[in-house]
This record gives structure tokens, sequence and C-alpha cells, in this order.
């Protein structure tokens, strides 16, 4: 029996796992980003997928951003 995770939002991430949660590549901070559904690394440009709640954090995996 599972139990429901009162503090994260339906279609979101844990609040917690995005407070632990740096860039693979330079260890920054990210930035969420509740629409697209993506983690935002200013510092190397990339923004990682989201998906099913679960963040992708492969390089190879994320989107190049300007």
């Amino acid at each position: 029996m599972s139990t429901p995770v009162a503090d994260r939002p339906a279609d979101g991430v844990d609040p917690k796992l995005l407070e632990i949660l740096v860039c693979p590549l330079t260890k920054c901070p990210l930035e969420y980003d509740a629409e697209k559904q993506e983690l935002i690394s200013r510092a190397a440009k990339l923004a990682y997928p989201i998906r099913d709640g679960i963040p992708i954090m492969l390089p190879e995996e994320a989107r190049r951003i300007d």
C-alpha cells in the first residue's frame, strides 16, 4: 500500500528532489520550468526533460538552449 505524496503536484516533481538536484556537467543549481516540464541548467545551456515526474539527468537526453 503506497501513501500519497502531499507536497508534490500531480504533474510535478517532488520539491525536496528539486532542492538537491544539480546539473551533472557543471554541478550548478537547476531551474524548474513547470510549463515545459524541464530542468534548466543556465551554466551548461541545457534543458533536461522531466518524464512522468522523473527528471532525466542525462546530457545526451537534454535539449540545447540559447
